[in-house]
C-alpha cells in the first residue's frame, strides 16, 4: 500500500472523522431553514459527499450529530441507518442526546442498540458574545445533572465530542479528572475563535494543558470556521499548533463537511493536511488520517476494508 504521492504527500487510507449528512426536504434540522448561504442551503447526501471527496481514498468516515431536531434525537439514528451508502461512509455515529434529561439513560440505551452509535455529543461552547454561544452558561460542564447524562454515558462505553471555547479549558480539564476512565474528543481544534496574537497565544495554551490529561483526543477539523480569510500560512499555523500539542498518536483528522465548504472544499482541507503534515513519518501520517480516528471510534477492519486496504489495529 502506498502511502505517499510523487510529491511525498499522504496518499493512504483516510477516516474522515467528521462530517454530517442532510436532507432538507425532510425539515428536521431547524438550524437550517431559512439559510441562504449556498454550502447550508443544498442537501449534503452521501452521493453529495463522495463527489466531493473524489480522489481521496476514504475508506470509513464517522457522522457527527448535525442539530438535528432536539425533541427527537433517535431520528436521527433511524435516518442514517436507512441512507443507502457505500462500504464504510458513516461507519460510526456520534448522535446528539441532552445530558441533563433525567430519562436520558433510557434514550443512551435505545442508541446503543443501533450498533453504528460510539458516542454522543451535546455542545457546551461558551463565548463571552451571547450571539455566539451555543449556551448561555459558561460552566454547563460543571452541572450535576448534566454529568449524571455523561456518567450513563459511561456506563454504556459511549465516548464524548467535546466541542468547547478557549475560556471553557479550566471546567474542561476537571470534566476529563472527574471522568478519567471515558474517552473525549475535542472537536474543531479546540475553537480559536479569538484571532489576535493574545486569542491565539491562550487558545494554544488551553490545548496544550487539555493535551496533559490521558484521556482525550483532538479533532483536527473545520479549521476555516474561525478563519474565512484564511491563507495556507494561516492554517499551517494551526495545524502545527495542533500537532506540537498534541502529537501524531493523539490527533485525527476530519473535514467537517458540509460545513466547511462555507469557506473551504474538501479538497483545499485534505490539501492543507497533507503538506502541514508532509514531514511526520509513514506511520505518523496512517494514525492522524485514518487509524487514530478507527481505533477511537471502534471502526474494524470489516468496515473499513475497500479493494483489500486495511488500517491497522495498533492497540
Amino acid at each position: 500500500m502506498a502511502l505517499r504521492d510523487e510529491r511525498g504527500l499522504y496518499a493512504g487510507p483516510i477516516v474522515d472523522a467528521h462530517h454530517h449528512f442532510w436532507d432538507l426536504s425532510m425539515r428536521r434540522h431547524p438550524w437550517l431553514r431559512g439559510q441562504t448561504e449556498p454550502a447550508l442551503a443544498r442537501n449534503c447526501l452521501p452521493a453529495d459527499y463522495l463527489r466531493d471527496a473524489e480522489g481521496y481514498d476514504i475508506v470509513a468516515s464517522v457522522h457527527v450529530e448535525a442539530n438535528w431536531d432536539p425533541a427527537d434525537p433517535l431520528g436521527e439514528i433511524v435516518w442514517l441507518d436507512g441512507l443507502e451508502r457505500p462500504q464504510g461512509l458513516a461507519a460510526r455515529y456520534v448522535a446528539h442526546a441532552n445530558l441533563a434529561d433525567p430519562d436520558v439513560e433510557r434514550l443512551l440505551e435505545t442508541m446503543t442498540a443501533h450498533g453504528r452509535v460510539a458516542g454522543i455529543r451535546q455542545i457546551p461552547s461558551w463565548h463571552p458574545d451571547p450571539a455566539i454561544s451555543a449556551v448561555p452558561d459558561r460552566h454547563r460542564m460543571a452541572d450535576p445533572a448534566w454529568r449524571r447524562g455523561l456518567k450513563a454515558m459511561e456506563r454504556l462505553g459511549l465516548s464524548f465530542d467535546m466541542l468547547i471555547s478557549p475560556w471553557q479549558i479550566g471546567d474542561a480539564l476537571d470534566l476529563l479528572g472527574a471522568f478519567p476512565d471515558m474517552k473525549f474528543a475535542l472537536n474543531h481544534c479546540g475553537s480559536p475563535f479569538d484571532r489576535s496574537a493574545e486569542g491565539m497565544a491562550q487558545w494554544a495554551a488551553g490545548l496544550r494543558a487539555l493535551a496533559r490529561a490521558p484521556n482525550i483526543m483532538l479533532k483536527i477539523s473545520d479549521l476555516v470556521a474561525y478563519d474565512p480569510q484564511w491563507t495556507e500560512a494561516s492554517l499551517r499555523a494551526v495545524l502545527r499548533a495542533c500537532l506540537d500539542a498534541f502529537g501524531p498518536g493523539r490527533c485525527m483528522l476530519g473535514s467537517d463537511h458540509p460545513v466547511v465548504t462555507r469557506f473551504a472544499s474538501l479538497r483545499q482541507t485534505y490539501e492543507s493536511f497533507r503538506t502541514a503534515f508532509a514531514d511526520l513519518g509513514d506511520d505518523e501520517l496512517l494514525d492522524m488520517f485514518a487509524g487514530n480516528a478507527a481505533r477511537f471510534y471502534g471502526i474494524r477492519d470489516v468496515d473499513i476494508t475497500l479493494e483489500g486496504k486495511t488500517v491497522p489495529d495498533r492497540s
